[in-house]
């Protein structure tokens, strides 16, 4: 029935917000804690940091995975990675391309919690079950929401049919092990290839839009 949902609202209002899912991901499709040992360790998972050791000798896949299309209107968390992602580079003082753009962004965080504490600037809180959250929020204006990590939320999301779109950095690295871009359930769909870029370290960038 979300799938459902999700589709109409696509064919009936063009005005709402697009989706568009954010990741790195290995050859293999895991996109579990690519930038730290810590990152994200849950089901035992103990190979994280494995994109953090490519972008340090490929610095020009990180600025092709930074050059978005400037029509971002916010940005959509599950809690887990808005704490350890926003959390992270809000306390960093290494220069980097992140913490600017994310303190000024507007975040959406969703949350069964309806009391969660979200302590970072310009954060909002969308509690419930997040494919009726995320489905009202789209419908909520116009623009790009970007969703970055977020591996749970993103499968229930793409089991809902409410993503439209993905930016994704492929490393030419094999993990072997870990939660996946894409779980069973996701809801089939076709894809337009709208950005491509081959660094000369390997790493692709690929931008789709759904057709």
């Amino acid at each position: 029935m979300g799938a459902e949902r999700a589709a109409d609202a696509r064919e009936t209002d063009a005005d709402m917000r697009t989706l568009i899912a954010v990741e790195f991901s290995s050859l293999d499709g895991v996109m579990q804690s690519p930038g730290r040992p810590d990152e994200d360790t849950s089901d035992g998972f103990t190979r994280g940091g494995w994109a953090a050791n490519h972008m340090a000798v490929d610095p020009e896949a990180g600025a092709a995975a930074m050059a978005g299309s400037g029509a971002t209107e916010g940005m959509v968390f599950g809690r887990r990675t808005y704490d350890d992602l926003v959390g992270h580079w809000l306390a960093t003082s290494e220069p980097n391309p992140f913490t600017d753009v994310l303190r000024a962004t507007p975040k959406f965080v969703a949350s069964r919690n309806p009391a969660a504490d979200l302590p970072h600037p310009n954060s909002e809180l969308v509690a419930g079950e997040a494919v009726e959250t995320i489905s009202q929020l789209k419908k909520a204006g116009d623009g790009e929401l970007v969703m970055l990590g977020s591996a749970t939320l993103l499968h229930s999301l793409q089991a809902a049919d409410l993503v439209d779109g993905y930016i994704l950095t492929i490393l030419p690295v094999t993990v072997g092990a870990g939660k996946r871009l894409f779980a069973d359930g996701t809801v089939p769909a076709t894809l337009k290839l709208t950005r491509s870029v081959v660094t000369q370290k390997g790493a692709i960038l690929a931008e789709y839009r759904r057709s």
